[in-house]
């Protein structure tokens, strides 16, 4: 029996750098782009004498990296060792382990034996991302294809992953794989987790509704993902692949100490256990985009920025100079909440008015936003307007305390071909916002586009040298799928239509 799970990947759409430090919030959105664990067996018949084997096999299948890697699992200590040529993945290593923790930890005695024959038939792990996460610019390029999204679905499905063609020199040059930032680490690891926790039996995903079920599968995957990184993030991407869309404040980071301690040599079940009954105080509030609005992602094609290091830079930043540091923070963490409130509006009068607030939006969509005013004659009309542009303000500031964050600490949060660009954007008809997501950087940027404008800032974007990505808002966050996904060759276009 196979157990296929999925995890979205994300864009953060405020709280870059301030979603560090509670109480700061976020908005983060799930997104149409998820990846997919696939657990089964690895051997159908158990050997007589299983029983006295104190080591499992684990087998780690990455095809579109066309990579496949053994493991031995001590089923004592939990400790996981790679026995095949070629490079692990921590994350999945961390994955297994702290999975297969919480399945000792928390099975009853009576049902243990069964579990240690589940185990001893060894684990079949297959992982698989949509292209989404992947940059494929060089393949579209290559064949001379358009920079549009069509051209992104002509490719298969979960293609071939190219790498980053740096001239390696000598054996230790790991070449990077080319990402698009949506968090394929954070979606990773969540999925496989989601796929062991529910193919040990620790939770039931059948009922996704089953939050008690969820939060596990949060508290594993959020400590296999920082034991992997060697470091305790604010946890947002793992947060959204787990729960999809929502309003995310960090949790304490000292929940997962035990576990930072369970490195140095505790052991791994008593250290679940702890993470299991600590005091998780992250906050989660529901929050998606308002109706007839679609969020937009485009690849500018300069292969991505490393997000630690820009963090890193930021944080020498605000100890150098703290004072105007705390000034800018606290002017950012104002726009944030005003987008917040805008966008919280006008998911309310969409639900209050519909009828004009579709109007509304089917307006606005043909029309440059200096122009939406002049268009609105009701007075309902007009406080759904300026709420639009209430909201289009706040994004502004957001981008100008960024750009100073960034001066000030000498990385590129917004660089200026960014700036450019998103400036561009935002002056087209029926565009709501544009920015960076996340710490910005050389990543995807996004944009939130009104009714039925998408299309022309997709055309737009293709003539100045960016690929709209096929990406979209999916609220779901960690699902239990009904089959392989490769077996019904979804295409992420086909997925992101999604019909309530």
């Amino acid at each position: 029996m196979a157990v296929v799970a999925s995890a979205p990947g994300k864009v953060l759409m405020t709280g870059g750098y301030l979603i560090l430090e509670r109480p700061n919030p976020g908005l983060v959105l799930s997104t149409s782009a998820r990846f997919y664990a696939i657990v089964k067996p690895l051997h159908q018949e158990i050997k007589p004498d299983s029983w006295a084997w104190a080591w499992t096999d684990v087998k780690l299948t990455s095809p579109q990296l066309n990579r496949e890697s053994m493991f031995k699992l001590s089923l004592k200590n939990l400790t996981i060792q790679c026995v095949s040529s070629g490079s692990g993945n921590p994350f999945v290593e961390q994955a297994v382990q702290y999975s297969v923790a919480a399945a000792y930890a928390t099975t009853d005695q009576n049902k243990k034996e069964a579990l240690q024959k589940l185990l001893l038939q060894g684990l079949d792990i297959t992982i698989l991302g949509s292209n989404d996460f992947y940059s494929y610019r060089n393949q579209i390029e290559a064949r001379g294809l358009p920079l549009l999204p069509e051209a992104l679905a002509s490719l298969p499905p979960f293609a071939s992953i190219t790498f980053n063609s740096e001239e390696s020199s000598g054996e230790n040059c790991k070449p990077e794989v080319a990402k698009t930032g949506l968090g394929s680490s954070a979606a990773m690891t969540s999925a496989v987790v989601a796929a062991l926790l529910h193919y040990l039996g620790v939770v039931d995903l059948a009922n996704v509704n089953d939050i008690v079920d969820l939060d596990v599968v949060h508290m594993i995957a959020q400590t296999a993902h920082c034991i992997a990184q060697g470091k305790v993030g604010s946890g947002f991407d793992v947060s959204s692949a787990v729960y999809g869309s929502h309003r995310y404040v960090r949790f304490s980071p000292e929940v997962i100490s035990s576990a930072q301690v369970a490195v140095k040599g505790a052991p791994l079940q008593e250290v679940v256990l702890e993470i299991l009954k600590g005091k998780w105080d992250h906050e989660r509030t529901k929050f998606s985009l308002p109706p007839l609005m679609t969020l937009l992602l485009g690849e500018p094609g300069s292969g991505g920025s490393s997000t630690p290091s820009m963090v890193g830079a930021v944080k020498k930043w605000q100890k150098s100079d703290p004072q105007k540091a705390q000034d800018t923070w606290t002017k950012l963490s104002e726009a944030n909440s005003a987008l917040e409130a805008q966008l919280n509006t006008l998911c309310k009068l969409a639900e209050e008015h519909w009828d004009e607030y579709e109007n509304v939006i089917n307006s606005c969509s043909s029309l440059k936003p200096e122009k939406w005013m002049e268009h609105t004659t009701q007075q309902i009309q007009q406080v759904i307007t300026k709420a639009l542009l209430g909201a289009r303000d706040a994004m502004l500031q957001i981008r100008d305390h960024m750009r100073q964050m960034g001066e000030a600490a000498g990385v590129p949060i917004e660089p200026n071909s960014q700036t450019q660009l998103l400036d561009a954007t935002m002056n087209m008809e029926g565009v709501l916002l544009a920015g960076v997501p996340g710490a910005g950087g050389f990543d995807a940027v996004f944009a939130v586009a009104l009714g039925d404008s998408s299309n022309h800032v997709i055309k737009s974007w293709s003539s100045q040298n960016v690929l709209a990505m096929l990406v979209s808002e999916d609220p779901r966050g960690v699902s239990l799928e009904s089959a392989d996904p490769r077996t019904r060759e979804i295409t992420s276009s086909i997925s992101s239509v999604r019909i309530e």
